[in-house]
């Protein structure tokens, strides 16, 4: 284990009107839930809730990882949100720097794997899974340029591929950033920023979620997809013409987590919440998508993973990723922002 969809200017009608999604979770109030969880596994997450809490309602506001951190850093003085729940831990330590959450030992806490709960006395964050880099390439497409699939990171780089690789955009995405972050941490500054230089000649667009480069790939937007590895095993399974790829050199990956949010006026049902987080129940739908999660011997080898992939999963050091974000982002998008999709 120990290898293991943005700025404040991109905060949108279409997130001030939230992809909401109304669950009923022993409580008769309501929760308002910020989360950058795939809206497929959130339909699945609402049904298992409903099982054990079926009288908690949640509001759903549902987005990607770099729009939900600017919109609770934009509320820090007048909370909106009760819980954050499948956030990447990164934006989770970010908010803990600025005393934003509030802490709380749930209900069986002391079950999961040590790396996935908050170092503090009373935890601050606890983990659910983690999710990997992975590398979607259209081989029908590729086969018709008569090119050899990627292997590595730097294959990316190579002029034969000028034009057909699409990836998420770090500060909207928590899949692009664990991808930057990685990089920085696999080849050191210099030569991870020249090799982000170099990669950006083959790119042809930055998108705002991590998985469209991967959706794109399947649909034959695009030839490769940098996403990750849940969803590029769950188009292949439909049918989709991927190879999917894991990069020789390690993978970047992200551990997503949940949190009450400091000032919430509905203390006792967001704790409720957390500690349905945390529980084996929880944990057991989480390991239908991801390879690791936060309860030990829980999860199993997943279709189009490889059986070790902890293994590949590169030594992570998630507070420097949180300390040093906004500087990375801010690097980031004076080089690069020119190729984002427009909103």
């Amino acid at each position: 284990m120990t290898r293991l969809y943005r700025s404040l200017s991109l905060l949108t009608p279409a997130l001030l009107m939230g992809s909401l999604l109304s669950a009923t979770l022993t409580s008769a109030g309501e929760i308002t839930v910020y989360t950058a969880l795939e809206s497929d596994q959130l339909a699945a997450y609402s049904a298992k809730i409903r099982e054990d809490y079926p009288d908690l309602k949640i509001k759903w506001v549902r987005d990607s990882t770099g729009i939900i951190t600017a919109r609770l850093l934009a509320e820090q003085k007048n909370p909106k949100a009760d819980v954050v729940a499948g956030l990447a831990v990164t934006s989770l330590m970010l908010l803990d720097q600025r005393n934003m959450l509030h802490p709380y030992a749930p209900v069986g806490v002391e079950k999961l794997n040590k790396q996935f709960v908050s170092p503090k006395k009373v935890p601050t964050w606890t983990g659910m899974d983690a999710w990997e880099s992975a590398l979607c390439v259209n081989s029908i497409e590729l086969k018709k340029r008569k090119l050899p699939v990627p292997q590595t990171w730097a294959d990316l780089t190579k002029p034969i591929y000028k034009g057909l690789i699409v990836m998420p955009n770090p500060a909207s995405s928590g899949t692009g950033y664990l991808d930057v972050s990685a990089w920085l941490q696999l080849f050191g500054q210099q030569k991870a920023w020249t090799y982000m230089d170099a990669l950006h000649k083959n790119i042809s667009q930055y998108t705002h979620s991590g998985s469209k480069p991967c959706q794109m790939a399947a649909q034959g937007e695009a030839v490769i997809g940098i996403s990750f590895g849940y969803r590029a095993a769950q188009l292949k399974q439909r049918g989709a013409p991927l190879e999917i790829v894991f990069p020789k050199e390690g993978l970047g990956w992200e551990m997503e987590a949940s949190a009450i949010v400091k000032g919430t006026k509905n203390l006792a049902d967001a704790q409720k919440f957390i500690n349905w987080t945390v529980s084996k129940k929880a944990n057991e739908a989480y390991a239908k998508n991801f390879a690791v999660v936060a309860y030990p011997n829980v999860a199993k080898p997943m279709p189009f993973r490889p059986a070790q992939i902890n293994q590949m999963m590169i030594k992570n050091n998630f507070e420097w990723a949180a300390k040093n974000r906004d500087g990375i982002l801010k690097e980031w998008t004076k080089r690069y922002d020119g190729k984002t999709e427009k909103k």
